[in-house]
């Protein structure tokens, strides 16, 4: 199997600065989004921070370990990987007061023999687009989410609530986090949707989906879906990171599809 890799950030229609960041290793397979937090451009250096660090160190990792890497390996590296981003923003904040309260979700994918790893902290999230239908495959770490799982609300009435911004779970404000991880199996075919939330707070799924469906080339893709964002608003920075998973080149539907061939 083959993939490609696309990612693209916009600042949105509301806000001057873009405090996500977004980064991607194709040759290690390693890709990387967050969204910071925090008062000035805290936020901003908080999640360079974290996808600068973590790109650099997992993918140094990745490299060292070659072939021979198993995927609980790989799940430990990425844990060791987060936590000393962790310290390292949780330690510049506290050294600089203009830096008092940064902070960053996280949403790390890793690929490995046909397998997915997804890492996640906060509301930044994860989704497969495969045969036409998306489904989500992070749980966002909100008290949004927590009371939609102790049942008190319903989805219908998390997409208007007020509080559905507020995190249970973020990169560097305490000395210890704990990254969730998931494995999943990759299928040619799969699109992997890494976002912050000004994409997914502003776009439904069903427009989500119609729009992958329209052109399968990950740039004009990315393009579509920030632009999506930012006509229903652009109430928020928007990051959109894409892996696309192909068989091998001869068969051209897909890869010219693809690479825009």
């Amino acid at each position: 199997m083959m993939y490609q890799f696309h990612a693209k950030t916009d600042p949105g229609r509301c806000r001057e600065n873009n405090e996500d960041s977004v980064a991607f290793d194709e040759q290690a397979l390693v890709a990387v989004l967050a969204d910071g937090m925090g008062g000035y451009n805290a936020g901003e250096i908080a999640s360079g921070m974290a996808t600068a660090f973590i790109k650099a160190e997992l993918s140094r990792w990745l490299s060292e370990a070659g072939a021979n890497a198993q995927i609980r390996d790989i799940r430990r590296a990425m844990e060791i990987c987060v936590d000393n981003a962790n310290i390292a923003i949780y330690n510049s904040a506290n050294a600089n007061p203009s830096f008092a309260g940064m902070g960053t979700t996280l949403v790390l994918g890793v690929i490995k023999d046909g397998r997915l790893l997804i890492g996640h902290i906060g509301d930044s999230r994860c989704y497969r687009i495969r045969q036409g239908r998306m489904e989500q495959i992070t749980k966002d770490h909100s008290l949004l989410q927590e009371q939609m799982d102790a049942g008190l609300i319903t989805p219908e009435q998390a997409a208007g609530s007020p509080i559905k911004n507020l995190v249970t779970r973020a990169l560097g404000v305490e000395q210890g986090v704990m990254l969730e991880v998931n494995e999943f199996s990759i299928e040619p075919g799969d699109v992997y949707l890494m976002c912050s939330d000004g994409l997914s707070d502003m776009v439904s799924d069903e427009v989500i989906v119609r729009i992958a469906s329209e052109d399968l080339r990950l740039e004009p893709l990315a393009e579509h879906l920030i632009l999506a964002a930012n006509e229903c608003g652009g109430r928020d920075n928007i990051s959109v990171l894409l892996v696309a998973a192909g068989e091998a080149v001869e068969k051209k539907g897909f890869i010219a599809k693809l690479l825009g061939k």
